[in-house]
């Protein structure tokens, strides 16, 4: 994110007209960004991953669905179990997964 540096350079008593010109951006999207730093879809998502994490922690064997399930149950506004997979994913957790019998290096089914 290239707002920080706006800010940076502003204390040094460069304009924020032009700092924003030479990145790109519109000033506009700055003082919005200022006014608001963290977008409510990643406070969410921040609040999502701890519990998530909480979740896995306390039965490392659950897959993302299960965890989806025990965070909808919780009171999470969870829709889709994809959200969550892409939460404990960002957090570098790793999910079990269940056997299936087939190579895990042979790749997708319909490519052999």
């Amino acid at each position: 994110m290239m707002y920080p540096l706006v800010l940076e350079l502003a204390a040094d008593r460069i304009p924020v007209a032009v700092t924003c010109r030479v990145l790109g951006f519109s000033k506009q999207a700055f003082y919005a960004w200022r006014k608001s730093p963290v977008s409510r879809r990643d406070w969410e998502n921040a609040h999502l991953t701890n519990a998530a994490v909480d979740a896995h922690r306390d039965d490392p064997t659950f897959g993302y669905r299960f965890i989806a399930d025990d965070l909808a149950a919780a009171g999470h506004r969870v829709s889709k179990a994809t959200r969550v997979a892409v939460v404990l994913a960002a957090a570098a957790l790793v999910i079990a997964c269940q056997e299936t019998g087939t190579d895990p290096e042979s790749g997708p089914a319909g490519a052999r």
